[in-house]
């Protein structure tokens, strides 16, 4: 972008053309530098295709963490005379670099690539990419209004862009998918999080032939997200331009894929939000450091996904800058390493798969069966699903029984008014597709809550081998702690005092797996190896969320797992097995002093108990 008597706003000059057919390359006499370039021979003008992938460059497909990054105008860098490619190809080693330990799977580049749209600055930046065709890096570039004839939209035939950035140079690389017949828009593939993305590289205007090629290429491509590219979009802070506002209204507002828009062009950066025809949010970003120092130094924006985290970290470098670092720098340079204002170092909240669910809805993981789930040693089984009939909130009554076979069925016990009824509600990896309601509450003492029949064989066993249990369980968004902590999921009944165990509180039970005031899930056992008690402590487990728990005894040792990962507060003291006194064991209820004191508020999925150390691939959730 040039400067204009507006402030941010541009008038482009008119860049000579040149046939298709014959070029000249510069090519520089060393990786560092093209100001001293030598006239290639006419014969080897042809951009070479991209390279297979080569060692080294090896994006993890399946991680759901990866980074985009992006490469705006660098057009001052390749105006006539003045050429420079150090900082180019600073940024492009950074990524060859860094690939790996960033997980990086693309580089888009977002026009205006040069000043004038020569053969001679075309050429050099085109020698300056040929670091990534070398490593078959996959990349796509774009023709801003500085690489061709501004007055032109994509159907203007040949030029010295195209004839060094055409399709014949993405042919057979690693994520070129295709390119409109004019050869000024493509579009490329990669994949990342275990699914296909897309980056639809569009020219500086596209003609009617242009958005009927971007349309069906979405169409043909129903279910992939879209990260569309193209030079003007945004203009400034919550503002399209007017040719952005045409991109929105004719392509972007009625294509739900499209999640995430970049472009160059204007000064300084900015955002814009808007909603689609869907209702989803787009995020519309404009990022160009052509105004500051070198030009924007070839600055590069790491857009780093996070499917986990359901967010885009995005940073501002300058590596060119930052590699020359340790040999000293002016405090200008030193002030352009890295940007860390609001536009340049940000993070966009995005709920990945509630946003793509209206092209690509993920699959609701089926229920499994009963015989699935009972690996060698379950001792109880306990699944809520399969009440549909009896209608939701329908109140449970009678017996529930253990699905394991072995006899720890689980009956009904009331405390004042308050009820227990089924739910469909469950953990989206929970094998059983439904839960008990519990509603339970202290001062006074109410609600219903399940205890093993009596004579049954798990009230007895002591588990000296080692056991697992695993709990799924949901607290709703009106849970207080004044009312409702300390409730218990699952234990066993009998005090410390009744086994013997007099030290620490004699009252407290053998075991209970609980949740505190803080909505913490401990569990509090008193080992056969110990009188006092043994205790896990988990972290605070948020609200309106289903969460998975798992104790795990080895024989030696217990562990804690909260969705398959070990908590903080394992103790290292050897805890083998569990005290019994011969007394039931509890779902939803805990008992203090060999009463009920506390029932459970929430939802409690499909709940198991195996008499040996499950690894976590093993877990119900898996």
């Amino acid at each position: 972008m040039c400067t204009s008597d507006e402030p941010g706003h541009e008038h482009a000059q008119e860049a000579p053309q040149a046939g298709a057919g014959r070029r000249n390359f510069l090519r520089a006499t060393a990786l560092i530098g093209a100001a001293a370039a030598v006239a290639l021979p006419a014969a080897t003008a042809r951009a070479a295709p991209a390279a297979a992938p080569a060692a080294g460059w090896r994006p993890d497909p399946r991680s759901r963490r990866f980074t985009l990054a992006v490469m705006p105008d660098t057009q001052y860098l390749f105006d006539g005379p003045s050429i420079d490619r150090a900082p180019v190809e600073a940024s492009l080693r950074y990524l060859l670099e860094h690939g790996r330990e960033e997980n990086i799977v693309f580089l888009s580049h977002l026009g205006d690539l040069t000043q004038n749209g020569a053969r001679e600055e075309c050429a050099a930046i085109g020698e300056a990419f040929r670091l990534l065709d070398r490593r078959g890096v996959g990349y796509s570039v774009l023709a801003g209004n500085h690489d061709v004839r501004s007055s032109t939209d994509d159907q203007r035939g040949p030029t010295p862009y195209l004839d060094v950035f055409g399709p014949d140079r993405f042919q057979g690389g690693p994520a070129f998918g295709g390119a409109s017949p004019d050869g000024y828009n493509s579009f490329h593939l990669f994949r990342a999080a275990g699914r296909e993305w897309m980056v639809l590289a569009l020219d500086w205007r596209l003609s009617a032939k242009g958005f009927d090629w971007a349309r069906k290429i979405m169409a043909e491509h129903p279910r992939t997200p879209v990260v569309l590219t193209t030079h003007e979009l945004v203009d400034e802070d919550d503002s399209l331009s007017s040719y952005g506002q045409k991109l929105w209204d004719q392509l972007i507002e009625d294509h739900d894929q499209i999640f995430l828009t970049l472009n160059g062009h204007y000064w300084p950066a900015a955002r814009a939000t808007r909603k689609n025809a869907a209702g989803n949010e787009v995020h519309l970003h404009l990022t160009n450091y052509q105004n500051r120092y070198f030009g924007g130094a070839a600055m590069i924006r790491l857009y780093r996904f996070d499917l986990d985290r359901n967010v885009i970290d995005v940073e501002t470098i300058s590596p060119w800058i930052l590699g020359r670092a340790a040999k000293g720098l002016g405090e200008l340079e030193r002030q352009e390493m890295e940007l860390s204002g609001d536009a340049d170092r940000f993070s966009v909240e995005i709920d990945f798969e509630d946003r793509f669910s209206g092209f690509a809805p993920v699959p609701a993981r089926p229920s499994r069966p009963v015989s699935k789930m009972l690996v060698p040693g379950t001792v109880a089984y306990w699944r809520f699903d399969g009440h549909e009939g009896e209608g939701a909130g329908a109140a449970v009554t009678g017996t529930v029984r253990d699905v394991s076979g072995r006899g720890n069925d689980l009956s009904l016990v009331t405390v004042g008014s308050g009820g227990l009824s089924w739910s469909s509600d469950h953990h989206p990896d929970q094998p059983g597709h439904g839960s008990l309601e519990f509603q339970g509450h202290k001062s006074p003492l109410k609600g219903a809550y399940l205890r093993t029949v009596d004579g049954a064989p798990l009230n007895s066993a002591t588990f000296e081998d080692g056991y697992t249990i695993e709990a799924f369980y949901r607290l709703p968004a009106d849970w207080d702690p004044a009312h409702h902590a300390w409730s218990g999921l699952v234990g066993r009944t009998g005090t410390g005092g009744a086994a013997g165990k007099t030290a620490d509180d004699p009252d407290e039970p053998l075991a209970t797996l609980s949740l505190s005031n803080d909505r913490e899930p401990q569990w509090a056992v008193r080992p056969l190896n110990q009188e006092g008690i043994a205790t896990n402590w988990g972290h605070q487990t948020p609200l309106e969320t289903w969460w998975h728990l798992a104790v795990v005894n080895d024989g030696e040792h217990t562990t804690l797992y909260v969705e398959g990962c070990p908590v903080v507060r394992n103790p290292k003291a050897a805890t083998v097995g569990l005290t019994s006194v011969g007394l039931p064991w509890l779902l939803g209820g805990y008992e203090y002093a060999g009463q009920i004191d506390q029932i459970l508020h929430g939802r409690l999925g499909d709940v198991r108990i195996v008499e040996r150390a499950l690894p976590v691939t093993s877990f119900m959730n898996h």
